[in-house]
């Protein structure tokens, strides 16, 4: 990993078109609101590649855009060995893409691996998928995303409470 203060921030699900770009958008809106912007980049992975160069799902994009986050600018790609080399907290949506980066991760990764909804306030401990599910499951994603978001901001002590 590279040794300098600013913080690179990676959220990962399974194919970085719901969970992960929501968290992405979201993460990003945040850290410009407190003007962190040269403090922390932001970026965004699936563990396969089944949408590689897609867009967010479109009920991904209507639901932020609801909230005033915009997704439609990025693109789904998937994580790579590499990215441990760039990433100072790897963040995994579940326990399934969690263990699928451990098995990429190089073995003296120094940064933070683990769950996105550690930073959260709730009882829920991984981001559920709502790609199969309907409207209210998108939803649900952003408010856990919103909650785990200020966690991570407060973890960084960048902000306040």
């Amino acid at each position: 990993m590279k040794n300098n203060s600013k913080s690179r921030v990676l959220f990962v699900c399974l194919g970085n078109i719901c969970r992960s770009p929501t968290a992405h958008g979201v993460f990003e809106t945040l850290v410009a609101q407190h003007g962190l912007v040269g403090l922390i980049d932001v970026d965004s992975a699936g563990t396969a590649a089944y949408h590689v160069g897609n867009p967010p799902d479109s009920r991904s994009i209507i639901a932020a855009a609801e909230r005033g986050y915009q997704l439609d600018h990025l693109r789904a790609r998937q994580a790579i060995a590499q990215d441990f080399n760039e990433f100072t907290h790897i963040l995994a949506m579940d326990e399934d893409n969690l263990s699928n980066l451990k098995d990429i991760a190089p073995a003296d990764y120094t940064g933070h691996l683990g769950l996105f909804l550690d930073f959260a306030q709730c009882v829920e401990h991984e981001v559920p998928d709502p790609y199969y599910g309907g409207e209210t499951g998108f939803d649900h994603v952003l408010d856990l995303v919103e909650n785990a978001s200020m966690g991570l901001l407060l973890k960084l002590q960048l902000v306040t409470p």
